[in-house]
């Protein structure tokens, strides 16, 4: 496994809670959470259930981003992306992140992932690649809107995020598939 650290190189924020119904931090990913588009058996690329709490109480709003720092790649992989989240939300039921994204609320919206799919995309790391982290991450923001297209990637909307940032939540699950 990589020592990549997603946020090496980010701002060191406060620290919130989130959890999941879906699955607990450091477990693997239920079979429904893998990429059944990617070609995993029984994956069926069903976004998880995300609660968080205690976030700064200037928070406007929230993004959330489920990434793959493990991926063969040199930038890893980005499974989903959800910008503006009203602050008044506090979770994402399990499903939220189809193609027509039926459980985000009101103006929140979905960036294309890597696969520029605007939903989320299950876990599908190589076989015989070794353990691969998923990062969850619920970011608290200064801002109502983050201004970012709907069509930009989700670095992109990390690279703005930046700036804005009051507080992270993170819940890191794991997939690998044998050879």
């Amino acid at each position: 496994m990589s020592t990549n650290d997603p946020f090496a190189r980010l701002p060191e924020v406060p620290r919130f809670t989130v959890t999941s119904t879906t699955v607990a931090d450091g477990d693997a990913w239920p079979a429904a959470q893998m990429s059944g588009l990617f070609g995993v058996p029984a994956g069926k690329d069903i976004s998880p259930q995300l609660s968080w709490s205690g976030a700064p109480e200037e928070t406007k709003s929230y993004a959330v981003t489920v990434y793959d720092p493990d991926a063969p790649t040199g930038s890893g992989f980005w499974h989903w992306a959800v910008a503006d989240i009203p602050a008044t939300v506090t979770q994402l039921s399990e499903g939220a992140g189809d193609e027509t994204g039926p459980g985000l609320p009101e103006g929140a919206y979905q960036l294309p992932n890597d696969a520029r799919a605007a939903r989320y995309i299950g876990a599908a790391p190589p076989a015989g690649h070794g353990p691969h982290r998923y990062v969850i991450v619920v970011h608290a923001l200064d801002v109502e809107q983050i201004g970012v297209p709907a069509e930009a990637t989700p670095a992109f909307l990390g690279f703005t995020m930046t700036s804005h940032i009051l507080g992270r939540a993170v819940l890191t699950v794991t997939a690998e598939i044998s050879a």
